[in-house]
Order: structure tokens, then C-alpha cells, then sequence
């Protein structure tokens, strides 16, 4: 089993790994700022001026001036209003992941495709009828 992991860590498998990671890691960060900075105010706004990031319910029942307040008083609390946020965060990262998974696929065929080229079948098939001769 040592043997198979520090074969792993030669290959640069856990160093491609550890670049995807940070790179996603960076990436969600800036999805998760678009969202929150740029898709989600007019999406308030058009449903009457909501601000997501306020919107919770107390599990105290009583009632704060805002976020802030609830937090400092250390109220328990169902942030639904985040979570909505985190949600489309979540479906539009997945859908970029998505389309970037799709694009490389497309790519890897590509070059499956360019591996074996018409001069080389030529070449193959008369070796393969030189043979049965």
C-alpha cells in the first residue's frame, strides 16, 4: 500500500489534485460573491426591495433590528435567507462545473480522434494485406 501511494505522489496525481482543489476552492469563492453582489440584489428588488441576507426567523421569537443585532445577542436562529443564497451559489458553480467537464470531454475526444491519422490506417491496412499474402 506505501508503494501505491508514493507511486501516486510521483505521478503528480496528488500535485493536480492539490492545484484543482485551490483553483475550485477560489473559484466558489467568486461564484459565491457574483451571486451574493450581483444576481441577488435585483432578484430582491424585484420581489419588493428583500435583502436575503435578513431574512431569518428567530427561534426566540423576539425581534431584532437586523443580522447583526440577532447575531451580537447570540439568538438562535433558521438563516433561511442565506441558505436561498448558498443554494443558487451552489446550482450555478455546479452548472460551470459542469460545462467545464463537458468542454474538456470534448476536448479529450478531439485528440483520441487525431491520435490515429489516415496515412497511418493506409500504412496499417497494406502491413495487414502484405501479412496474408
Amino acid at each position: 500500500m506505501l508503494a501505491d501511494f508514493k507511486k501516486f505522489l510521483i505521478k503528480g496525481n496528488a500535485v493536480d489534485m492539490a492545484v484543482w482543489f485551490i483553483f475550485g476552492a477560489a473559484f466558489a469563492t467568486l461564484v459565491k460573491s457574483f451571486i451574493a453582489n450581483v444576481i441577488m440584489p435585483p432578484i430582491g428588488l424585484l420581489m419588493g426591495k428583500v435583502d436575503f441576507q435578513n431574512l431569518y426567523i428567530s427561534l426566540d421569537w423576539k425581534k431584532y433590528e437586523s443580522m447583526e443585532a440577532l447575531e451580537t445577542a447570540w439568538a438562535p436562529a433558521i438563516k433561511y435567507g442565506i441558505f436561498i443564497t448558498d443554494t443558487i451559489s451552489f446550482i450555478i458553480l455546479g452548472f460551470v462545473i459542469f460545462m467545464m467537464v463537458r468542454y474538456i470531454n470534448k476536448l479529450q475526444k478531439k485528440e483520441e480522434q487525431k491520435a490515429v491519422t489516415p496515412a497511418e490506417i493506409k500504412l496499417l491496412e497494406e502491413i495487414r494485406d502484405s501479412l496474408k499474402k
